[in-house]
């Protein structure tokens, strides 16, 4: 198996913050697997609806998960303090693909790294659609430039 550093958090351009509660944990006393694909859900969407680009009752374009992975690093649990980095690694016609990268507390190096695709559609439809020219500004404002460093939280 094909094991690569971990991602540091340089590699990523926006931050959002998460903390861990107590039901976070499984039996296993770290954080479930189904927590960090909520986690990844809460960093990419959080800079849209920020934003004022992404309302999800109202929005007539909805982003919906096509794909998605995660290779797990370092166990996380409560009450650890989650910061999530994101970049935008490829922006298509109706699709964008997110690489996410997961920092325990002030871990220079990400505890989980995955990757989300969302294809945006049409709400009454549920038919891909082209991102809109705000959104799409918005996302590539969130991709990595070559050789740019991104400040950590």
């Amino acid at each position: 198996m094909n094991r690569t550093a971990p991602a540091r958090r340089a590699a990523f351009v926006r931050f959002t913050t998460i903390t861990t509660r107590w039901l976070d944990n499984d039996v296993f006393a770290h954080l479930n697997n189904a927590h960090y694909y909520s986690f990844f859900d809460t960093a990419i969407c959080t800079p849209l609806v920020e934003a004022g680009l992404l309302d999800p009752a109202a929005s007539r374009l909805i982003p919906v998960v096509v794909e998605s992975g995660c290779r797990y690093r370092v166990s996380l649990g409560f009450p650890d303090l989650v910061h999530a980095g994101i970049r935008v690694a490829h922006l298509g016609r109706s699709s964008v693909r997110y690489e996410i990268g997961l920092f325990r507390n002030a871990d220079p190096e990400a505890a989980a790294e995955g990757f989300f695709v969302h294809v945006y559609v049409a709400r009454e439809d549920m038919r891909p659609a082209p991102i809109p020219d705000d959104i799409r500004a918005a996302l590539a404002a969130l991709q990595k430039k070559a050789g740019s460093e991104a400040p950590g939280p």
